[in-house]
């Protein structure tokens, strides 16, 4: 065994936290030999329930969870962590205009970056689950100036995951037959997934699809899958939620497999045009713990439109909370 990993995760006693913990705790992100020591934050009056969270954590004598701490205090919680997982987010209420949302956001998120800024490992690897996921990774990371930029992240593997079984399923193969599936942008309806590079057992995927069920079937299927979720569920998504954070981080410590790359939303540097200062979704490629864009992709008018819409939402989020950036 090596030595324990201390992992944070936030909101751990709402759906995608519950389904969350227990995968992690069971070696399942980071792998059978590694022991996690979790450290469960949450608000002070859910922390009955997180009890009982615990006590479940406890009663499945996992051989990979070492130790579990439950607290409502951040900076207990991100004390020496190394991956911190931010699910906890205030959801749309009735009524609540989306800049509603992003402020109130926004303060959960200040306040949580302040707290990692504070007290976590400087490599802590950091993924916000909660939405709007890019643009409060963008105001947590804003808030952590002693950290580097490259610690946060944001989650559009879901979205990258939905992708794959929606191609799989049209061709008739199985998503482990997939490579090089790519997520551009925010992780809301105006994302673009792209088919363009997408190979399926070696052949390019635009060969196997019609350009029709491309842009009426495939894009907005997974655009607003999560709509979907909430209309037949009556919630929003959960397991697949924290299965794709699994594979997030799983990805970032492991690495990706030859010859294909994941999606990541990752601090914009100028890559196919997009400016710095928002967290935008790119191909990456994984080794040895570090992420690097996939570079020289070539992009044709039909992905350039797009692309650029959903970095247009990034830049309209990115102002409504820009007295909370520094």
């Amino acid at each position: 065994m090596k030595a324990p990993v201390n992992v944070a995760i936030t909101g751990a006693a709402g759906q995608i936290g519950y389904a969350l913990a227990f995968r992690v705790a069971s070696g399942a992100m980071l792998g059978p030999d590694t022991p996690v020591n979790l450290h469960l934050l949450e608000i002070t009056p859910a922390l009955g329930t997180l009890n009982g969270v615990v006590m479940e954590l406890n009663d499945c004598a996992f051989g990979t969870l070492n130790q579990v701490i439950a607290t409502d205090d951040a900076k207990r919680a991100f004390r020496d962590c190394q991956v911190a997982l931010l699910v906890g987010a205030r959801p749309r209420g009735p009524g609540m205009e989306r800049k509603d949302l992003l402020l109130a956001n926004a303060q959960i998120f200040s306040a949580q970056g302040r707290a990692l800024n504070e007290t976590a490992r400087r490599d802590v690897k950091v993924l916000v689950v909660g939405n709007p996921a890019n643009t409060n990774a963008l105001i947590a990371r804003a808030n952590a100036p002693q950290l580097s930029q490259r610690n946060f992240t944001a989650m559009t593997r879901l979205d990258h995951n939905r992708a794959l079984s929606q191609l799989a399923e049209k061709t008739g193969t199985h998503v482990t037959d997939i490579r090089r599936m790519t997520i551009w942008g925010n992780h809301s309806a105006t994302q673009y997934p792209d088919l363009t590079h997408a190979e399926v057992r070696g052949e390019k995927a635009t060969t196997l699809v019609e350009r029709e069920w491309v842009e009426k079937t495939f894009i907005p299927t997974v655009q607003q899958r999560g709509a979907a979720v909430i209309k037949a569920r009556g919630s929003s998504s959960a397991a697949s939620a924290a299965s794709a954070a699994i594979d997030h981080v799983h990805t970032w410590f492991h690495g990706t497999a030859a010859h294909d790359w994941v999606s990541m939303a990752v601090p914009s540097d100028g890559s196919y045009g997009i400016g710095a200062g928002v967290i935008y979704s790119y191909p990456v490629t994984v080794r040895n713990g570090d992420y690097q864009i996939v570079a020289g992709l070539p992009i044709d008018a039909f992905s350039r439109q797009r692309m650029d819409a959903t970095h247009a939402e990034l830049l309209e989020e990115r102002d409504g909370v820009r007295t909370l950036l520094g």
